[in-house]
């Protein structure tokens, strides 16, 4: 007889999902979310899901490459035992390298299995330590106009933080949109995002201008691209507002050079970027460095958020949340998952296995 916990089947199709608008940041838009959507049998007939979301305009990841890197590490998964979920993690580790989304959609659908099986949450399994969330809400490049109205709208669906992509355009530009967003919303904590688009001088002379208009961000977070380490250390020493770590944060070894030397005073912990493992590790190293922790993602589904959400709650200490992609998609592929609530309420309570979220394919389906 089999052992219930052995993988039987891995499989990996496109998840395709449009937009309500292009989601757009310093590196280009993405029009639509092309996804995969890869699932994990057990022997026991017992299904785990995960989602990869590779965002081009990131790190350039694409969806081929994702569901090639899922193929390639079919033959270390299948067959293997989902209670020995590190060894799977390390497995794969080198037949995906460059895309990080098909290495969180595998451990994502490995731990979902394995949870599932057993009846825990995954909120649970990552320690229960919370059971709810606030998210902040992204207002991407665009007009100022544009910037206004998503400021003013946003605030009166609940939402506390808004989060501003900087870097696409002149840095009057970027000055101009985050002068139009506060008055528009006095009230809300800012957080700017750069996403590697801005040099260290421009990054601090943008704070300090706005600062001169009573203006000062909660946040900056990578302003800088991703490999300038002397430039985010700069911004970090001479913005006088935290600075996040995302681009330049994306292992152990980056969270560790972090701490180091002081490049930056939060990290930002994307499970698309590191995979699912790998990212308790630069949790534990930001812990024990005494950073701050920001949970985010690329342009996820109901699924992959609702996995970070427990990551995250489960964990907890988790100071930014920005885990808002959901409410950017034309349409819903999933069913289950957090429960949203006035705006930037996201509950895991409700899960009650895994993460608990369904394909509407899988629900609809024979």
């Amino acid at each position: 007889m089999a052992i219930p916990t052995l993988i039987r089947r891995l499989l990996v199709e496109p998840l395709d999902i449009a937009l309500v608008k292009p989601f757009g940041i310093a590196g280009g838009a993405q029009t639509r979310a092309e996804n995969a959507l890869v699932t994990v049998e057990l022997a026991d007939g017992t299904r785990g899901h995960g989602e990869a979301a590779p965002f081009p305009a990131f790190n350039g990841e694409t969806q081929a490459r994702a569901i090639a890197a899922v193929n390639a590490a079919r033959p270390v998964v299948e067959g293997a035992d989902v209670r020995a979920y590190r060894a799977i993690a390390a497995a794969i580790q080198p037949l995906v390298r460059g895309a990080g989304s098909a290495r969180c959609a595998i451990e994502t659908a490995v731990l979902d299995a394995l949870t599932r099986q057993a009846g825990l949450p995954l909120w649970a399994f990552f320690g229960g330590a919370e059971r709810s969330l606030a998210t902040d809400i992204t207002i991407t490049v665009g007009s100022i106009a544009e910037a206004r109205a998503e400021a003013t709208a946003f605030t009166k669906q609940g939402f506390s933080r808004l989060k501003v992509k900087i870097g696409a355009g002149s840095l009057d530009d970027d000055r101009a949109r985050v002068v139009a967003i506060h008055e528009a919303a006095p009230g809300a904590g800012l957080i700017l995002d750069g996403n590697g688009g801005l040099t260290a001088r421009a990054a601090v002379d943008l704070v300090r201008s706005l600062a001169a208009l009573g203006i000062k961000p909660i946040l900056l977070e990578q302003p800088v691209p991703g490999d300038d380490w002397e430039g985010l250390a700069r911004v970090s020493r001479e913005a006088g507002v935290p600075v996040a770590a995302d681009e330049s944060a994306g292992s152990a070894a980056d969270a560790l050079r972090i701490a180091r030397t002081g490049a930056a005073q939060v990290i930002n912990i994307k499970l698309m970027k590191s995979g699912v493992v790998e990212a308790l590790a630069i949790a534990e190293i930001a812990r024990a460095a005494g950073l701050g922790l920001m949970i985010g993602g690329m342009v996820e589904a109901t699924l992959a958020m609702s996995m970070s959400a427990c990551f995250a709650a489960g964990l907890g200490g988790f100071t930014f949340v920005d885990l808002d992609t959901p409410l950017f998609l034309a349409e819903e592929p999933f069913v289950g998952g957090y429960v949203r609530s006035g705006g930037e309420r996201m509950d895991v309570a409700p899960i009650t296995h895994g993460h608990g979220v369904t394909p509407v394919s899988a629900v609809d389906g024979p």
